[in-house]
């Protein structure tokens, strides 16, 4: 029986990367592959605080980053001399397995938003990441290979690292159409009574944690632009990012059409009660909340950024647009004005083509590849 382990501080679902680590470790063991765990608990790191908001919050996300990618490397490098024989691949931080998945890039999200020296030296994170990445792509013997999830975020890999001698390979994520589908009439009704939304309302939602990157501020600001039947949603976010964003003069202008419900560990309410998903990033590595809102049905408003260009269709199935807020309000009046049904229906169909148990698949091909070179390199007495 094939066995692989993967190695990511944490897996589970509604938790980012962890949710791709969690996706991909159902559809394994349909498959009848043997699914092993690395994570912060076999680190060692299981007694470090929850990262929460606030300095406190930003502390404890530092402790935790740098636990996994130094104590997590040394105790996961020991578990795969142990077990030889199994597949491994690491989603997050630790210098360790036969495959790395390239979930983005520090340097570019930062160089994205503006002001890239300023937003690296003031965050230690930030500076502790770009260091131990720069070791990560160098060639070093840590992976083998590294899967990308869009061929843009190859190209931008490559820019970053010119000295990478890694082989790579794109395999874009997926999504678990079973429980992201479009709600039923009465799902939505209910969905949308939670909500406290009236007849006629329309509703632009967001989900997001980094309000920056992911463009919050330029969302309430096209809002704004917009009529007053129009309101936005915000899921995620610490309740610190919620109160500093609340307090914005652009937040309080919109009174009641702005409404933050915080973090969530299940989105499906708030998808089945949307008229639009929103998501102007300045950068993302891929954006799967996209295709959780086209599964459900729901179209989508985004900047070109991530696995936006390849699955959103304009004036099908929502609007690729610009940064600026008056492109982005544009954009959301074209997909609020298309017929629902069609772009519901079209929505649904984009995401169809991406099920994690066709993504799953293409791992475990590149996985055993990438196993069979380190193999091959130890025997001849090569790195690793």
């Amino acid at each position: 029986m094939t066995t692989v382990v993967q190695i990511t501080p944490e897996i589970g679902p509604g938790t980012g990367v962890g949710a791709v680590a969690f996706h991909l470790e159902q559809e394994w063991r349909r498959a009848g592959v043997d699914v092993r765990r690395f994570t912060l608990d076999e680190a060692g790191g299981a007694w470090l605080p929850a990262a929460t908001g606030g300095v406190a919050g930003r502390l404890s996300l530092l402790a935790g980053v740098v636990w996994f990618s130094t104590v997590g490397t040394r105790r996961a490098r020991r578990y795969l001399r142990r077990h030889p024989d199994q597949l491994s691949v690491c989603h997050n931080d630790a210098l360790a397995g036969d495959v790395y998945v390239n979930h983005g890039i520090a340097q570019a999200a930062m160089r994205a938003r503006g002001h890239y020296r300023l937003r690296m030296v003031r965050n230690p994170v930030l500076l502790f990441t770009t260091a131990r990445d720069r070791r990560r792509y160098s060639g070093g013997g840590d992976h083998r290979l590294v899967v990308n999830l869009v061929s843009d975020e190859e190209r931008l890999l490559r820019d970053v690292y010119p000295d990478l001698t890694l082989p790579t390979v794109v395999i874009g994520n997926g999504v678990d159409v079973e429980r992201f589908r479009p709600p039923t009439p009465l799902e939505r009704t209910q969905a949308r009574e939670g909500l406290g939304l009236a007849d006629g309302a329309r509703l632009v939602l967001f989900i997001g944690n980094e309000f920056g990157r992911k463009g919050l501020p330029v969302l309430v600001e096209a809002l704004g632009l917009l009529g007053p039947e129009v309101r936005l949603v915000v899921v995620g976010g610490t309740p610190d990012l919620v109160a500093a964003e609340a307090r914005r003069a652009a937040a309080r202008r919109l009174g009641d059409r702005l409404r933050f419900d915080g973090a969530q560990t299940d989105p499906r309410p708030w998808l089945h009660a949307a008229d639009v998903l929103a998501m102007p990033s300045a950068y993302e590595s891929y954006g799967l909340v996209v295709l959780e809102a086209l599964a459900c049905g729901v179209p989508v408003v985004a900047t070109r950024t991530g696995c936006v260009p390849d699955v959103v269709s304009e004036g099908l199935n929502g609007a690729v647009v610009g940064s600026a807020p008056d492109d982005l309000a544009a954009g959301l009046r074209r997909a609020l004005d298309l017929d629902p049904e069609v772009s519901r229906r079209a929505a649904r169909s984009s995401a169809e083509k991406h099920s994690w148990a066709e993504v799953a698949r293409r791992y475990l091909e590149v996985l055993a590849q990438a196993h069979t070179r380190q193999g091959d390199a130890v025997t001849s007495g090569g790195p690793g």
